[in-house]
């Protein structure tokens, strides 16, 4: 930018300025300090900072702040300053000779706890010794007292002598010593942080203070009065940078990753799904043997559940509905398999554990009294499953789960959804299903998308429901397509996430910076 260029920029800004912000910068051609600032201008606080920001913003100011820790008297700090410490007065009543307990009170008109901490800070200092009295006890001074009541005591020295408040960094070590002893006595001295804020005017600052601009009178406002008097036909307006930056407002919205889950929530409503829900804590009945998924299955294991301490095991189960199940498990329950072909547990089944994925509401959905043949079914929810956490795994994740009933359905039509799911959720057509196995599906298919950074992605595990899951809860056989989504992987697609965590992130500038729907 040339001089000239420079020149005229000033000008405009100064014919711009705020009236606080000229209010303000004649005052820092003086004074460098903003405490200095608000004394000299007699402004607000409130009014001076956001004038020094404003000016800031358009390079007139450079603010700089320094936080400090500053030193400070307290009440009897301020007090023993003038009217010196206790010991002090002790020790000046024994210059001359020993004197009687009494005798010391009455000379320095201490009250009894001043009288007690004086003996003790000077026992300490093995200033003054017992003289032998019959009458009463007798103090006098010993060879070091008498040398400090030639020279005085350092603490009085520092309270008397030392300019408050004082900055704790330019301490000396031994004026540190004896504010670690003060500090440890009532109200003497305590420790401050303060911010010192200072405001220099720029080079283009120190300009527009001597352009015309400056001085002239405008106006910021247009008033009724002026439309009526004509006034403003001659008011000089003060003239607005619309480049100029604002400052960011941060307002209250909801979490980017709950307002996603509720964005998934209206998509399926809104494709005619119907909400299911189900508890956190869950027994393994519906968790996973209404699932067909067999007792001993590597699952069930501790290092996948999380199993509940007390109480252990649910009381509530349908036994009729259990006896099917088992039957299942034991012999197929006359879908034409022969089952698992193991004894099943029914103290097993009642176990409870952390619901380890959502299909549990699937389960107690297709055993309910209000199930709707043909429907369509959805639940989003919390899962536990014990994991290695890194940026693709969690141990506490959300997942969405889904069934559809109808007659004709096939795994045509499930391929179908999870394409949809992908690009509806995803926003992406990069997407592959490949085979997969699930005790309670049969065939079975994985859903997989690409992530830019991340690289491909399982999202969804689905299939078509087994005859053994479908016929013991249901009653009867009816085509069943299943899946289950994981909505945080997916949620980092949508939100532009390279690591799950985030998801759950308390850190403000990703919460403040996060789009919001």
């Amino acid at each position: 930018m040339t001089p000239a260029t420079a020149h005229d920029k000033n000008s405009e800004t100064a014919a711009a300025l705020h009236r606080l912000e000229k209010a303000v910068l004649p005052h820092l051609a003086k004074h460098s300090s903003v405490a200095e600032i608000i004394t000299t201008s007699k402004m607000q606080e409130v009014e001076v900072m956001r004038a020094l920001h404003w000016l800031q913003n358009k390079g007139l100011v450079k603010m700089t702040e320094v936080i400090e820790e500053i030193l400070l008297l307290g009440k009897n700090g301020q007090h023993y300053s003038k009217a010196l410490l206790p010991e002090v007065r002790f020790l000046n009543a024994l210059k001359n000779k020993p004197l009687a307990l009494s005798q010391i009170k009455k000379i320095t008109s201490m009250s009894d706890d001043e009288i007690g901490a004086s003996i003790g800070a000077l026992m300490r200092l093995r200033a003054i010794q017992h003289v032998s009295s019959e009458a009463e006890k007798t103090f006098g001074l010993s060879e070091a007292g008498k040398e400090m009541a030639r020279g005085g005591l350092k603490t009085q020295k520092f309270l008397s002598e030392k300019r408050f408040p004082a900055k704790v960094k330019e301490l000396s070590d031994d004026e540190k010593k004896i504010t670690t002893e003060l500090k440890m006595r009532k109200d003497i001295l305590f420790d401050e942080v303060v911010k010192n804020r200072t405001a220099v005017l720029t080079e283009d600052g120190k300009d527009v203070l001597k352009k015309a601009a400056f001085t002239r009178e405008t106006t910021d406002r247009l008033t009724p009065e002026m439309l009526v008097t004509g006034k403003w036909k001659n008011a000089a307006f003060r003239s607005y940078d619309l480049t100029a930056p604002a400052p960011r407002v941060f307002f209250g919205k909801p979490q980017p990753y709950r307002e996603f889950l509720e964005e998934v929530r209206e998509k399926f409503v809104s494709m005619g799904f119907e909400e299911m829900t189900g508890p956190i804590v869950e027994s393994e009945f519906w968790n996973m043997d209404a699932l067909f998924m067999p007792q001993f299955h590597s699952a069930r294991d501790i290092h996948d559940a999380y199993y509940i301490k007390e109480p252990k095991f649910a009381t509530d189960l349908p036994k009729e509905l259990v006896k099917k199940v088992k039957a299942a498990h034991e012999n197929g329950f006359g879908t034409g398999s022969k089952g698992w072909r193991y004894e099943f547990s029914e103290e097993k089944t009642s176990r409870l554990i952390m619901r380890s994925q959502t299909t549990a509401c699937s389960s107690r959905k297709l055993a309910s009294a209000d199930l709707k043949i043909p429907g369509k079914y959805f639940a989003i929810g919390r899962c536990f499953r014990y994991d290695v956490i890194d940026a693709k795994h969690l141990a506490d994740f959300n997942q969405v789960e889904g069934i559809v009933l109808e007659e004709g359905v096939n795994l045509r039509h499930m391929i179908g959804l999870l394409k949809l799911f992908a690009k509806e959720f995803c926003n992406t057509d990069k997407v592959k299903v490949v085979p997969s196995y699930f005790p309670f599906t049969e065939p079975s298919a994985a859903l997989y998308a690409k992530h830019p950074q991340l690289g491909w992605i399982e999202l969804a595990g689905a299939g078509v429901t087994r005859p053994e899951v479908t016929l013991p809860l249901v009653g009867k056989l009816v085509p069943n397509l299943t899946w289950g989504i994981g909505i945080d992987r997916i949620a980092m697609f949508k939100l532009g996430l390279n690591d799950i965590r985030e998801l759950f992130s308390h850190d403000l500038t990703f919460l403040r910076n996060a789009k919001v729907a």
